[in-house]
């Protein structure tokens, strides 16, 4: 919170009399006027009109950098509350100034420098219990935005550390599927290779068993008639009685060999 907004004009008088010797009153006068109703816009217009009038003045510039603090134009109103701070650099209401620069850099979370405006507060006016708090509480989001600064760097480098894990993971596993697959079709071409030797080596020996076992499955397949049957029980029996003629002849012949030669 701003402190101290509306700097009164009989003590900025007194530490500067000369910076308000050409100010028209009535615009500064009326800018406390609505600073004091909340009416922060219309306060922003009379201090400006009081500065058309007199640039140097102290008190426009004081006042414009609390007015524009509550319309949360935190640019302008640092640029007006170090003009301020200038000019007031060695009087008593420099404590103040240093206070208003620190509140402004803390709304816009600059914290290094909104600490050093609150030290330089204290020097002045050590007794400030605002301005300690302040400067507490700046160093206090200084000191976490340092640590959340240093855990995402530590999260960012975990996150890279685990991408280049994770990516030569990805390549090792194609390395190794690679030579899997290298390694599998090495061996169905070897596969392949002996299944050709072992079939080339089988088929002779196959063909020739096929051959031979051809006959007697083609005389398997062929069915034999009744008649035909009967005709080839036949033909065996009258070769079957001629050879036992043909045996009785041979042993009768014999007989009378031996006859003779038993005569003899």
């Amino acid at each position: 919170m701003i402190k101290k907004a509306i700097l009164i004009l009989f003590a900025v008088l007194l530490c500067s009399a000369t910076a308000f010797a050409q100010v028209d009153r009535r615009e500064v006068r009326a800018g406390n006027r609505a600073f004091k109703k909340g009416e922060f816009p219309k306060a922003e217009i009379d201090y400006k009109k009081a500065l058309l009038k007199d640039s140097t003045s102290v008190a426009a510039q004081y006042n414009l950098a609390n007015a524009l603090y509550k319309n949360e134009n935190y640019t302008e109103a640092e640029k007006y509350s170090k003009a301020a701070l200038d000019s007031l650099s060695r009087s008593p209401r420099a404590a103040d100034a240093y206070f208003n620069n620190g509140d402004i850099y803390l709304q816009q979370r600059r914290w290094s420098e909104a600490i050093e405006a609150f030290k330089s507060s204290l020097r002045l006016n050590p007794g400030d219990m605002d301005a300690k708090s302040n400067l507490a509480y700046a160093q206090k989001m200084l000191e976490k935005e340092q640590q959340d600064q240093q855990q995402n760097q530590d999260q960012n480098n975990q996150d890279q550390n685990q991408d280049n894990n994770d990516q030569n993971k990805d390549q090792n596993q194609d390395q190794n599927q690679n030579q899997d697959q290298n390694q599998d079709q090495n061996k169905d071409q070897n596969q392949d290779k002996n299944d050709d030797q072992n079939q080339d080596q089988q088929n002779p020996n196959q063909d020739q068993q096929n051959d031979q076992n051809q006959p007697q499955q083609d005389n398997q397949n062929q069915k034999i008639s009744p008649e035909a049957a009967e005709q080839m029980l036949q033909a065996i029996q009258a070769q079957e009685d001629q050879t036992q003629e043909k045996v009785k002849k041979e042993k009768a012949a014999a007989l009378k060999s031996r006859q003779k030669e038993k005569n003899w």
